[in-house]
């Protein structure tokens, strides 16, 4: 596990003017882009909380690694001609990775030194993003990735990113397969996922926690739906089994709130936050008026565990966190495909395996 010795700000608390959204000043969402299916009263999982959820989301992976040279992904991609991003949400992945890959121009982004080759960057989820504007080499699709694959392209780099709970055990490794079956040979996959339990190493989480409840409902929870949000834990070994290699990890500490006195991760800890507070009446209402224990929850008892876990978060007497995982992986070129007598496009298994 990644390195647990956070320091403390001890003034932090001064520092929440913590419920204003993480979008202000920029373009507001249209309601037209929502088409959602209603359920407790939100369109679900795509409604303006959920975005706003994911948009702190894009900027806390992008802070924590403002260091890299590459804040948006780790794989050694040097000139892709397409790229897909799975579960795209929002969009603002696609959209950052399709800057750094514009269609003329040597152009430094995020302090990346990039080609000057254009790349096609498709975002692909259930539900529309809510986007007035794209760059000309950026396109948004409406699909299920649990169905065949109809894209005429082969990939460089595939990506994905906070796809807890998107699939059931059996069909990740569908997705995984799709995912080997669809890059060319030597192209890279790359998922990000955080651990849902929270974690507080100093003492200073109280036992009745709110947040921790809260955490802990939302995983029995998916675990009953057959939908367990491990996947932190399981990305690499199915990487494996589809038949990927070269594999990589890098590791995260996420606080939740701005607590710490670095100030990389205590901005990292204000978006968490936010991703948090935005994003947790959604995930309760989906999960726990479904599959809470030990029966569904009223969308009452939601609305209250969510306040008082808020409340919590925003007192901000507790040093909580959460352990997240960035992995790369590589299909084999040809060369390897065939030194390993496993026919081209067909994933081969433990031999290239670290």
């Amino acid at each position: 596990m990644s390195d647990i010795s956070i320091s403390v700000d001890p003034d932090h608390y001064d520092l929440f003017g913590a419920d204003s959204d993480v979008s202000s000043g920029t373009t507001s969402l249209a309601s037209s882009i929502y088409r959602g299916v209603f359920e407790n009263g939100r369109r679900c999982p795509c409604d303006e909380q959920q975005f706003e959820s994911l948009l702190a989301s894009h900027l806390l992976c992008v802070v924590l690694d403002s260091n890299e040279q590459n804040p948006l992904f780790h794989a050694p991609v040097r000139e892709p001609k397409e790229i897909l991003d799975i579960g795209t949400g929002r969009g603002s992945w696609a959209v950052d990775v399709a800057d750094m890959f514009p269609e003329s121009k040597l152009t430094p982004v995020l302090s990346a030194t990039i080609t000057d080759k254009s790349a096609t960057v498709r975002g692909v989820d259930l539900f529309p993003p809510p986007i007035d504007w794209l760059p000309p080499n950026c396109i948004m699709e409406v699909d299920d990735v649990l169905r065949e694959w109809t894209w005429k392209t082969s990939f460089d780099l595939i990506h994905l990113r906070q796809m807890v709970g998107a699939f059931k055990p059996k069909e990740w490794d569908g997705v995984f397969d799709q995912c080997y079956r669809n890059l060319k040979p030597g192209g890279w996959i790359e998922q990000l996922e955080v651990d849902p339990h929270i974690i507080c190493t100093d003492g200073s989480l109280p036992d009745n926690s709110y947040a921790v409840q809260f955490a802990e409902a939302i995983i029995n929870a998916a675990k009953q739906a057959n939908q367990p949000i491990d996947t932190v834990a399981t990305m690499r070994g199915r990487m494996i089994k589809a038949g990927f290699i070269d594999i990589h990890e890098k590791k995260y500490n996420w606080p939740m709130g701005p607590w710490p006195r670095d100030p990389l991760l205590k901005e990292a800890g204000r978006l968490h936050y936010h991703q948090w507070v935005h994003g947790m009446e959604g995930w309760a209402m989906y999960y726990l008026t479904k599959w809470g224990t030990p029966s569904p929850w009223s969308t009452d008892e939601v609305q209250v565990l969510v306040a008082k876990a808020r409340k919590e978060l925003k007192e901000g007497r507790a040093h909580m966190w959460q352990y997240a995982k960035r992995v790369w992986a590589r299909k084999p070129t040809e060369e390897e495909i065939r030194a390993a007598g496993s026919p081209l496009g067909v994933p081969i298994k433990d031999e290239f395996s670290p």
